[in-house]
């Protein structure tokens, strides 16, 4: 199943299953130091990173691959939401001529097929970005456990990728979120969509539910700030 299908199939779910992409949302707007009044958001899903943003907006651009998350995400006439894949070249058609005064992404980016492209595309449409991507190293207990690649970008990948257009700066997160029980933790890998649509053997799900004895997942995140174009 592809990731589009995944986030498709359990957008109605999302938000009470995307706990830990709330958190990341509110963090990301509060370290926005500006207030831009052109903003591109890529992968907005439901709107959690608008509905952070307190200061006064005249475009807001914001993009997802999901038409059930885009009908989910608020409606105002200063928001102009379009169903994309970041990836495709008609979303890159889409860019063409427009100018944002920020690029700002919370947990999306990572799905990205080709990064460093995607990331000089946007370089073409805007002097900043400031996005926050999980790393490879969330879940990393369950990888060690079912011997699995994860199939989200590793740290160098990332950083490597906005290095080739843009000076930044980087801080790399680590957060565990904890559950009542292992059927709401396994429920919560199923449903979050950060597994991006990769699923386990029968053989593999049994191993990981009887030697995943944490009463938590962890999850690792980098916040990427552009400073200037490199």
């Amino acid at each position: 199943m592809s990731v589009q299908n995944e986030f498709t199939k359990h957008a109605k779910d999302y938000n009470n299953n995307n706990i830990i992409q709330q958190i990341i949302a509110k963090a990301l707007v509060r370290e926005i130091a500006s207030t831009p009044k052109t903003i591109l958001e890529l992968g907005c899903g439901s709107g959690q990173v608008y509905k952070n943003i307190t200061w006064e907006i005249c475009e807001y651009t914001a993009i997802d691959f999901s038409l059930s998350m885009c009908e989910l995400h608020p409606r105002a006439k200063n928001i102009n939401i379009s169903c994309f894949d970041f990836d495709s070249e008609e979303f890159f058609n889409f860019l063409e001529n427009k100018n944002f005064e920020m690029v700002i992404s919370s947990s999306a980016m990572q799905w990205s097929k080709d990064l460093k492209k995607l990331v000089a595309r946007l370089s073409n449409v805007t002097n900043t970005i400031n996005a926050v991507l999980f790393t490879s190293n969330t879940f990393k207990s369950i990888q060690a456990i079912t011997g699995n690649k994860s199939p989200i970008l590793d740290t160098n990948t990332i950083k490597e990728a906005f290095l080739h257009s843009f000076n930044c700066e980087f801080e790399v997160y680590n957060y565990n979120v904890e559950f009542e029980s292992k059927k709401k933790l396994f429920d919560y890998i199923k449903n979050s969509g950060v597994s991006g649509g990769t699923s386990l053997s029968f053989k593999d799900a049994k191993k990981l539910y009887k030697e995943y004895t944490l009463n938590y997942l962890e999850f690792e995140v980098i916040f990427v700030k552009t400073i200037s174009k490199s």
